[in-house]
């Protein structure tokens, strides 16, 4: 197992990981109740950008099963670079994460600023402390969904040196079994021959960094 692999797993636990689907389609469906309910979003402008519809409802589940207990973390809403609105950033322990719509589950979303940085800020979580490298952030994981039609979900680490590829990616989450989406405590463990030491060792890492900076993220 590599680190950022093993660090998804210390951060949102699979046990955790049925839930996404759960969500992902009550969300789809309130969107498209939304849309069927509303003449002015049945025009073909409007079926443009039915990604916005489903972003919002996104947004909204996540947000509420973060109220609600039922996702365990905290969030945040974030400005992009540009004022051009706001994301729902998760926030963990040792990590953030967001949620974004792709096309294709073996890329990673188009990029803008925040990902961006995120990703440069994972370099020295992938490649090592023994190249010099130091913490400089949170890492950042990203689940995604598909952009038209909810046929995968991932919880995936961009990869720290390529704006296309991951680090790590889930199996598709849209495909655990009925039983599992149903009783979470069912999910099966992998056993990992990741060092143990090498994750703390990390968190020191990231707890060192937010000492430096007064705590601030």
């Amino acid at each position: 197992m590599r680190a950022a692999e093993a660090l998804i797993r210390d951060q949102f636990p699979p046990q955790n990981w049925p839930i996404i689907p759960t969500l992902l389609r009550t969300a789809y469906r309130a969107a498209e109740e939304i849309i069927r309910d509303n003449p002015t979003l049945q025009v073909k402008s409007a079926e443009d950008n039915r990604g916005r519809i489903v972003q919002w409802s996104v947004d909204l589940k996540f947000e509420t099963a973060i109220k609600n207990g039922s996702l365990p973390c905290d969030y945040s809403w974030e400005y992009f670079d540009k004022p051009t609105g706001r994301y729902l950033q998760l926030r963990f322990p040792y990590s953030t994460a967001s949620v974004s719509q792709v096309s294709r589950p073996e890329r990673q979303p188009r990029s803008v600023v925040f990902r961006e940085n995120a990703r440069l800020r994972s370099q020295p979580v992938f490649e090592g402390f023994d190249d010099g490298l130091e913490i400089c952030g949170l890492p950042h994981f990203i689940i995604t969904h598909g952009y038209q039609n909810l046929n995968f979900a991932h919880i995936t680490m961009p990869s720290a040196d390529s704006r296309v590829g991951y680090e790590f990616r889930t199996p598709n989450l849209m495909k655990l079994p009925h039983e599992i989406q149903q009783d979470p405590k069912v999910v099966p463990t992998e056993d990992t021959d990741f060092d143990i030491d090498e994750l703390a060792t990390l968190k020191d890492e990231i707890e060192k960094w937010r000492r430096d900076r007064g705590g601030d993220e």
